[in-house]
Formats: structure tokens, C-alpha cells, sequence
């Protein structure tokens, strides 16, 4: 039996043929807490898809879990993505409004120079270790950007969101909960001044999502939901697309072939970014709450069951893609699940694709020949999937 809070071993560096046991044993897997975990590419499908049936408000999941005077609970249950209407479509709608193509288009030249200037930064170096000097040092500024923090200032925001979304994890010691909440208050007492500021100074809310989330027209954000948010944008933005840049990077290397494929045909490199996403997808598992009894797969699931939703599994499922497991740099279709789906689909999503594009495509134009070394070092999480380090010699 496949237990989240006890799992197998040899789990982190390879989870794949434990999803794989679960899609073909136990699609719906009951957990010895009353929770379902759920591993079909047609079963998430469908989920994503009915929102009545499984929500997204983890209230009374959280509030067990977090206590309900805590910060964490604070902030998970006031966030986008633990949310339903009418929270989430206010959210969403601001969020979608500043990722416009136009606000896109104007970022571009700007991640263009930063990723110029980490790649400089290497030069002559020998070997670097490829998280801390490129993958997360990438979406701290672009988030950063995004809401006018400013640079200066940037520093603490990789540890508070790693701890914040640390705090997700199917089994939390007393250590993680602390940080986390301790996290949350640190956050919150950063971002009082810089709100303050906009507030009094605003931005152009065609590119500045701070001041779009302030100056939301209708239904104003409260001041909970206006710093909670805050914080999910940069979470959301942060964990997932340095794993993505770092789970492209060490896939290329293990499939030497792949990434001699996509520097000798670049224009690749926006289906590749996709088949990235697919084979290691920087989030394995979301959540649902069922608002009434279903059955799957021959289980009676209670109404007010958590389902965990293997995005991982299901996107290996043979079902929905032909030879699962291999790379396929052109694969089409490749109607993945990293980005979730449905009303959930991650708002962010042209975003991250547009980061990891561009910082792949460059890394591999000027360190063509990089070589992982021995001392990479997984995040040990479940819900997310990337690299704590990842020491590269560039040659």
C-alpha cells in the first residue's frame, strides 16, 4: 500500500514506478487518514472539471492540521489556490488581467538581460552550483518585478516561500510548522510598508500586479486577503518555476541525446519546455475536498473526503501518453497536468513557460556541454519535485 506519510524508499530520487503501481493496483488509494489519492490521467481530468462535486477550500482540512488561529491557516485559506468563488474569481481575474499579453511582451527583454548577466556571472567558474546561482535566483526577480519589491530587499523571500510551502507536506515536524508560521508573520510585517507605499504611490496596473490587486474594481480585496495573496503570488511563481528550470536542466543531462537534439534544432525548445513539465512536473500533487459520496474505482469515498491528486502519476499515465516515460522533445499533444486544470489552471502558466524558454535555450547556447556532478540533492518533498543543489561543471 502506497501511505503519503510513510513513504517507500528509494521515493525521492524516483517516485515514477510507485505512481505507476498505483495507477495499475489502486487508482483511488485509501490512506489510513480517511484521504484518497488519486493517480489517472482521466480521474484528475474530471476533477479538475467539476467543481461542484470536489472544491478547493481546505478550511476543514486546514484547521486541523495548521490550528485555526495560526498564521498558516491564515494564509493557505485566504490564497488563490485554496480558494473557490467568489475569493477566486476576484483573484484570478486581477492576476489574469496583469499577465496580459502586452505586460508578457514587456517583460521579455528584461528576463532576456537577467538570465544574460546569471549566465556572465558564471563564466571562468568552473563549477557552480545551478539553483542557487540560476534556477531560483530567476523567479525571485521576476515575481519580484512583478510586484515592486524592491531589489534590495529580496533576499529573505526564497527562504519565507520554501517554508510556506514546506508547510503543505502530508506530514510536518514541529520545526517545519514553526518556520512556516514564523514565515508568514515575517512576510506579512515586509510587505506592510511596501503596501503602504502603493497604496499612496500607485504603479501602472497594466504591469504592476500590486497595484492591480489593491485597486481591484467591485468587491476590494480585505486587508487578509490583499497581503495573503501577495505572498501566494510569490510562492506560486517561485518553488515551481525553479524546479522546472532545474528539472529541465538535470533531464537534458541524463538524456544526453535530447539535449544534443535541441541544440542542434533550438526551435524545439518551446514543445521541450512542455515535455519537461510533463516527465518532472515541478508540482506532483494537488487536492480536493468531495462535497458528496462518489465511488471510484470501487471505493465509496464520504462526502467532506481530501482526495490528493498525483499530477505526477497521471502524467505518465499510458492512457493519455504514448511511451510515458520516454522524452519525446516534440511531443504533440501534450495535455499535461503540471499547471493543474480546470477553473485552477495556474494563472502563471504562458509566465513559466516563457522563464523556462528562455533560461534553458540560453544555458544550453552558451554551456552546451555542463555535466552534472555527483552531490545533486533532491527537495525531499512530495508535494513539490526539484533540487535542493545541483552542482554543475561547465565546460
Amino acid at each position: 500500500m502506497f501511505i503519503l506519510t510513510d513513504l517507500p524508499d528509494g521515493f525521492h530520487e524516483n517516485p515514477y514506478p510507485h505512481y505507476r503501481r498505483l495507477r495499475e493496483d489502486a487508482p483511488a488509494c485509501l490512506q489510513p487518514d480517511g484521504s484518497v489519492v488519486v493517480s489517472r490521467y482521466a480521474d484528475l481530468d474530471r476533477i479538475y472539471r467539476d467543481t461542484t462535486t470536489f472544491i478547493s477550500d481546505k478550511k476543514a482540512v486546514f484547521g486541523p492540521k495548521y490550528g485555526v488561529d495560526s498564521p498558516l491557516y491564515e494564509h493557505h485559506t485566504n490564497s488563490l489556490v485554496f480558494n473557490d468563488p467568489p475569493l477566486h474569481t476576484r483573484v484570478r481575474k486581477v492576476m489574469v488581467g496583469a499577465m496580459n499579453p502586452r505586460a508578457l511582451a514587456q517583460m521579455e527583454p528584461g528576463l532576456e538581460l537577467l538570465i544574460a548577466g546569471l549566465l556572465d556571472e558564471m563564466e571562468g567558474k568552473g563549477e557552480v552550483e545551478l539553483i542557487e546561482a540560476f534556477a531560483g535566483a530567476i523567479p525571485i526577480e521576476v515575481i519580484g518585478n512583478l510586484l515592486g519589491i524592491p531589489r534590495d530587499q529580496r533576499d529573505p523571500l526564497r527562504d519565507w516561500s520554501l517554508a510556506i510551502l514546506g508547510a503543505l507536506e502530508p506530514q510536518l515536524t514541529q520545526e517545519q510548522e514553526a518556520h512556516g508560521n514564523q514565515s508568514v508573520t515575517d512576510f506579512k510585517a515586509f510587505l506592510r510598508t511596501i503596501i503602504e507605499d502603493r497604496k499612496a504611490n500607485p504603479g501602472d496596473p497594466e504591469v504592476d500586479v500590486l497595484t492591480r490587486l489593491i485597486h481591484t474594481e467591485g468587491d476590494h480585496l480585505t486587508e487578509v486577503e490583499l497581503y495573503q495573496n501577495c505572498i501566494f503570488i510569490l510562492n506560486a511563481g517561485h518553488e515551481t518555476t525553479t524546479n522546472l528550470i532545474g528539472n529541465s536542466l538535470a533531464l537534458l543531462d541524463q538524456h544526453r541525446d535530447k539535449r544534443a537534439e535541441l541544440i542542434a534544432n533550438p526551435a524545439l525548445i518551446n514543445t521541450a519546455v512542455d515535455e519537461f513539465l510533463r516527465m518532472e512536473s515541478p508540482n506532483q500533487f494537488g487536492n480536493r475536498l468531495t462535497t458528496a459520496e462518489i465511488e471510484l474505482h470501487g471505493l465509496t469515498i464520504p462526502a467532506g473526503t481530501d482526495i490528493h491528486l498525483c499530477m505526477g502519476g497521471a502524467n505518465r499515465d499510458p492512457e493519455q501518453f504514448a511511451d510515458p516515460d520516454e522524452m519525446k522533445l516534440d511531443r504533440r499533444p501534450n495535455k499535461h497536468l503540471a499547471f493543474a486544470g480546470g477553473a485552477h489552471t495556474c494563472v502563471g502558466l504562458t509566465l513559466a513557460r516563457m522563464e523556462g524558454r528562455i533560461a534553458v535555450g540560453r544555458f544550453l547556447e552558451r554551456y552546451p556541454n555542463y555535466e552534472i556532478q555527483p552531490g545533486a540533492e533532491r527537495g525531499g518533498r512530495v508535494r513539490f519535485r526539484g533540487y535542493a543543489r545541483l552542482p554543475a561543471r561547465l565546460t
